[in-house]
């Protein structure tokens, strides 16, 4: 029978793959190595050693050692030339309160750029989790039409034959060539779209090995408490939010430590002098503090301002990742209710098809209703491949988001 096949190759594609860490996922510890080698992550690492460097220097201070002098050949009339020179040492220090501030801004602003890392991995691992489901989609689907055109191409062979036999009309050919054709033109495109698929995945994740063929869909297996708990998980394991809240505190300090600035650090150091060539020599202390006015006291004001939109910009990452993680649980909820849906019309298609071969061998149904039949099992068998793995896509972003998966903190 011509969908005998399909339904064979149905009931495989639930069986979990042995090879696989996951049923239906690639092996975690090739994931890890893709994430780490993708650019992105690269980059990110980068900033993070960069702020750690940031913060050092603000621990350590902007001011340093200055050296200053000068050196002058005097010639005075009747007295003769003298070798004259002044020398300078100064310092500027913080005052109390401002090294505080410094360090704390440095060590807001690394807490900041690690979770900032954290979250680009996890916008990574999405990319990898929505091109490696690509693949396996556009490849079940490309199965279920290679079996049609496998399956029709042996019941042309057999229609044909009747022909010759005399048991059948040549329209029967005709009809059946048709539906050929058709199918043939959707194998060839869904064999297309499941290499540009592959090709998405490797040239994004080189790192990654693939299997020559995409593996089998599994079936999706979620229930409903613990997508609850992944859907609370999104929450509590954010990165997005805890770099936000960060930046809020690095914010809120750097408007603190602004406040400060508005009376400036002194500087403090020594003077030595000879002039008339050694007659005259000296050694002292200097002193010098610039006199704050309305530059230094816009510049607070900045600052202040700058704290609060990083307060409200924290707030809003609250709800950007709570819409997040109730649309993940939304969405993986739907998936599986529309795969289960899919697996329904189909087992009844089935039986619909089955009932319209036995009508046609007893001459009862046409052949153009039973390829209708033929057809429309064909779609059900493609609606439910491409819904199982939409349901798997949906719960794998829900535990990516959760950090249940691929992301280990």
């Amino acid at each position: 029978m011509i969908w005998r096949h399909l339904l064979v190759l149905s009931a495989a594609a639930i069986v979990p793959v042995p090879a696989m860490a996951e049923p239906g996922l690639p092996d975690a510890a090739q994931v890890a190595a893709a994430l780490d080698a993708h650019p992105s992550v690269i980059a990110a690492r980068e900033r993070v050693s960069a702020a750690r460097a940031s913060a050092d220097a603000r621990a350590i201070g902007p001011h340093e050692f200055t050296f200053s002098g000068s050196y002058v050949r005097r010639d005075i009339d009747r007295e003769g030339r003298f070798d004259e020179f002044d020398t300078q040492l100064t310092r500027s220090f913080r005052l109390p309160g401002k090294a505080r501030l410094d360090r704390a801004i440095g060590q807001h602003e690394v807490e900041a750029a690690e979770n900032l890392a954290e979250d680009v991995r996890h916008q990574a691992a999405l990319v990898l989790a929505g091109h490696w489901w690509d693949w396996l989609e556009a490849s079940a689907a490309a199965r279920v039409d290679a079996q049609a055109v496998s399956n029709l191409e042996r019941a042309l062979a057999a229609i044909r034959r009747r022909v010759e036999l005399g048991d059948a009309a040549l329209l029967d050919a005709d009809l059946a060539e048709a539906a050929l054709g058709q199918a043939q033109i959707m194998a060839t495109q869904s064999a297309g779209e499941a290499l540009l698929a592959r090709g998405r995945l490797e040239t994004h994740f080189p790192a990654l090995a693939l299997p020559p063929e995409a593996p089998d869909v599994p079936q999706p297996e979620a229930e409903p408490a613990m997508l609850e708990a992944l859907r609370d998980l999104v929450l509590a394991n954010s990165h997005e939010i805890a770099a936000a809240e960060a930046l809020a505190r690095a914010s809120g300090a750097s408007a603190e430590r602004a406040r400060l600035e508005r009376m400036a650090d002194p500087s403090v150091g020594i003077r030595l002098f000879s002039e008339r060539g050694g007659e005259e020599r000296g050694a002292g202390l200097v002193f010098s503090v610039p006199l704050g006015g309305g530059h230094r006291a816009a510049l607070a004001n900045e600052a202040a301002a700058n704290a609060s939109a990083a307060q409200a910009e924290a707030t809003l990452a609250r709800f950007t990742v709570r819409e997040t993680a109730d649309a993940d649980l939304a969405q993986a909820n739907l998936r599986i209710a529309a795969w289960r849906r899919a697996r329904a019309a189909l087992d009844a298609q089935m039986s619909a098809l089955q009932r319209l071969r036995r009508g046609h061998e007893l001459g009862e149904i046409d052949l153009s209703d039973l390829l209708l039949g033929e057809r429309l099992t064909h779609e059900a068998f493609r609606t439910e491949a491409v819904a199982r793995a939409q349901a798997l896509r949906a719960i794998t972003r829900i535990r990516i988001d959760s950090h249940a998966l691929w992301l280990a903190d």
